[in-house]
């Protein structure tokens, strides 16, 4: 059974308070992060490597969690769902899933251009992240190395594939960093359809900021606080039409809504 975590990388601190919202907390230390077996990942040193330096580096932005027992191996598979706010958090947070999950993989989908900064490609493949094929490079003369950073399978078939092996899917719907503290963007409708075609429950994620609900903008580096929701199971009939889609992905997202504090409507415009 996993543990409700908050992380304290710099120092080997003891147990920390409770942080408001985030129940049952206590620290995660140095030596947790150094130490704690990933079986999951036997046999891939960078892997693990790549978890853990990603927890020393950036462990200390996260002020708390609730629910991670919901994301334990045991309930795999399953599809986590939750607000995307940095672009950090993207790297550090499927790293710290990871890590109380003892290497288990949860599949996040992640945009291909981010392979051109360099080491993320590294950091992809020790997070086992199932590359999604749709964004363009910037500037436009990087898109003739697509091929060489992308896969002939589509990322959502893909998925569709770790699920049906028992294997669990990271998604964030929003489809790009939205800064806005206060709004969900309109999303995208990937999570849903998935949900619906496999039958595999919906795990809603949010992560709020604290410091920063009245600012313009979540910078990056930001403290957050993590809750885990309640599964959001289908329906039986797997109904993939255009108005069951729509629904569905309406209800994940009003979840991720109420977990992140933020407001969701779908009439507002997505970031595409």
């Amino acid at each position: 059974m996993l543990t409700t975590t908050a992380i304290a990388p710099r120092h080997e601190a003891p147990p920390a308070a409770p942080v408001a919202g985030c129940a049952d907390t206590m620290a995660l230390t140095v030596r947790d992060i150094l130490c704690a077996p990933i079986p999951h990942k036997a046999g891939r040193p960078l892997a693990r490597c790549m978890i853990r330096g990603l927890l020393l580096a950036f462990g200390g932005c996260i002020l708390g969690v609730r629910g991670l027992e919901r994301i334990a191996p045991e309930h795999d598979p399953f599809i986590l769902v939750l607000n995307h706010s940095t672009k950090l958090e993207a790297l550090f947070l499927p790293a710290l899933f990871l890590h109380q999950r003892a290497g288990k993989p949860l599949h996040f989908i992640a945009d291909w251009n981010l392979k051109l900064v360099p080491g993320i490609a590294c950091i992809y493949r020790a997070g086992d992240v199932i590359t999604l094929d749709r964004k363009p490079a910037r500037p436009r003369l990087l898109n003739v190395l697509r091929p060489l950073f992308t896969e002939r399978e589509p990322a959502f078939k893909k998925a569709a594939e770790r699920l049906a092996a028992g294997a669990s899917v990271g998604i964030f719907p929003e489809g790009t960093t939205n800064r806005d503290p206060r709004r969900l963007l309109r999303g995208f409708h990937g999570a849903a359809r998935l949900s619906l075609q496999t039958g595999v429950p919906v795990i809603p994620a949010g992560v709020r900021f604290p410091d920063h609900e009245r600012a313009l903008r979540i910078p990056e580096l930001a403290p957050m606080e993590i809750e885990f929701g309640p599964p959001l199971v289908p329906t039986d009939e797997r109904d993939l039409t255009a108005a069951a889609v729509q629904a569905w992905h309406a209800r994940v997202m009003q979840e991720v809504a109420r977990l992140s504090g933020k407001a969701w409507s779908n009439e507002r415009k997505s970031h595409d």
